[in-house]
């Protein structure tokens, strides 16, 4: 069955030749946070902009809860709220005339309880009658969240939404977005904090050079790519690695006096057996330091192997 985007085949290709987006299929499921990474250029925002019917696609296709993006553009476009990166704000309007209005273009009806119940989730009651042009970059920011939820829209992207704000937007932001997910909203974000996306996303997608290399659970890409290091201090540098150790496939490292051990995330690491071969062997340890790899090591490594 299909999710509540689908794009199938979707590429992006302009004049000068440059291919923007190769062929991408991508399902995108119903009431998920759904993680788009990827470095700059990447592609991320050409296909957001596809899918919100702000960019024309070269070929493929995408629907919206069943609405063509191309031909059905107003009931698929009014499925969606979008908070691009550029704040594009009209500077002499004020909070509440902007939300009020951009709830209006997409046909809704008045609702001036929803508007308010909207900026207070926001931070935004006491700036309501402000001048867009009066508002630091946190508040403009906070006010393109309202405009893009201001139609109660089924599915929301955020393209980079906390990029250069404070760290209390960035909490009200992410709060919002979990009141969100548990009333069924759809979000798409794109961050370069991976940590966010470590903590909230539900599964993870990774583009690169305009193709998606990757789309899996957040959970599963965790278990299946990520690494446990153990890093072992010793009291004396090693010239090389005991035969009595070879099973294990460690590391030597600055210049003999660090024994390095990796292994899977799934796998076990039992320290207590390792320590007692290190004994058996006359190996002294000074110190030890274990790393569990983290979704940005994950997502550096994918990319890095796919330049």
């Amino acid at each position: 069955m299909p999710g509540i985007i689908s794009v199938v085949r979707l590429t992006k290709s302009y004049a000068s030749g440059v291919a923007a987006l190769k062929p991408i299929d991508l399902d995108i499921e119903r009431g998920e946070i759904f993680a788009l990474l990827g470095p700059n250029g990447a592609g991320k925002t050409t296909l957001i902009n596809i899918i919100c019917g702000i960019v024309t696609p070269t070929s493929g296709s995408v629907t919206a809860d069943g609405h063509d993006i191309v031909r059905d553009y107003r009931a698929a476009r009014a499925k969606i709220g979008l908070v691009p990166q550029e704040l594009t704000t009209d500077s002499f309007e004020t909070v509440w005339a902007t939300v009020t209005f951009s709830r209006g273009l997409f046909g809704r009806a008045p609702n001036p309880a929803y508007v308010a119940r909207l900026l207070g989730d926001l931070s935004l009651s006491d700036k309501r009658d402000a001048k867009i042009m009066s508002l630091s970059g946190g508040m403009k920011r906070r006010v393109m969240i309202a405009k893009a939820l201001s139609h109660e829209p089924e599915i929301l992207f955020l393209d980079e939404p906390t990029a250069g704000v404070d760290v209390e937007l960035r909490r009200d932001m992410w709060n919002l977005v979990r009141r969100l997910r548990a009333r069924g909203v759809t979000i798409i974000l794109t961050t370069h904090y991976i940590e966010e996306a470590e903590e909230m996303a539900d599964r993870i997608g990774v583009i690169n050079n305009g193709a998606i290399i990757l789309v899996e659970d957040k959970q599963e890409l965790m278990q299946k790519l990520g690494k446990k290091r153990l890093t072992l201090y010793l009291r004396q540098p090693l010239e090389v690695i005991p035969a009595a150790l070879a099973s294990w496939h460690m590391e030597l490292k600055a210049d003999g006096n660090q024994l390095v051990y990796t292994a899977g995330n799934d796998s076990t690491m039992d320290i207590s057996i390792l320590l007692r071969q290190l004994s058996e062997c006359s190996i002294a340890i000074r110190d030890l330091q274990t790393h569990q790899s983290s979704l940005e090591d994950i997502f550096v490594s994918l990319v890095s192997t796919r330049q």
